[in-house]
């Protein structure tokens, strides 16, 4: 349960997404997950912070998650420096992999400007606890758990019969012909 746990750079991270976004309605940050599916946090942080670089309205319109996905990783490519690192496809899901949003999330910070304040930080610590984890990650982590449990078994089972085997090949009468 402890990798459900925010550590303090993902609140900091968090609380700078926060603040940044606050200003589009249609943007609500609380997660690492499907927080960002929809593409319209990406946009709105590269917006807020470099609102040269594109029409707002023009992104917020109908479009689907995938393509506004598109639109800011190529933005972040272009004028950011930031290597395409995510495929729109793998966000636009209902659970996106919070590690390499957080990957994501990180080189956008370290190239925009990165003021945090304390209210931003104590409101996320304000969120409520369920908004934080979602029931995905949360069902995510236990088949992982599970996952790993059963490699582990099998693994134990596989050696224990590997054991076996040798043990019978070196104490049998055709190990001592050899």
């Amino acid at each position: 349960m402890a990798g459900l746990q925010q550590t303090n750079s993902e609140k900091i991270l968090l609380s700078w997404v926060r603040q940044s976004t606050r200003n589009y309605p249609q943007v609500n940050v609380i997660n690492f997950t499907n927080s960002w599916s929809d593409g319209l946090a990406f946009n709105a942080l590269l917006h807020s912070h470099r609102p040269d670089l594109f029409d707002w309205n023009a992104v917020a319109s109908p479009q689907s998650p995938v393509q506004r996905l598109d639109h800011a990783f190529n933005i972040a490519r272009k004028h950011l420096g930031i290597e395409k690192l995510l495929d729109p496809e793998d966000v636009a899901t209902a659970c996106p992999d919070k590690k390499s949003i957080l990957m994501y999330v990180t080189s956008l910070f370290q190239v925009l400007p990165q003021q945090v304040t304390m209210e931003a930080i104590r409101e996320v610590e304000m969120l409520p606890r369920h908004s934080r984890v979602t029931r995905e990650e949360h069902i995510q982590v236990h088949h992982q758990k599970h996952f790993s449990q059963e490699v582990s078994c099998f693994s134990f089972l596989l050696l224990s019969c590997c054991s076996k085997v040798v043990g019978f090949f070196f104490t049998s009468p055709i190990s001592l012909m050899l």
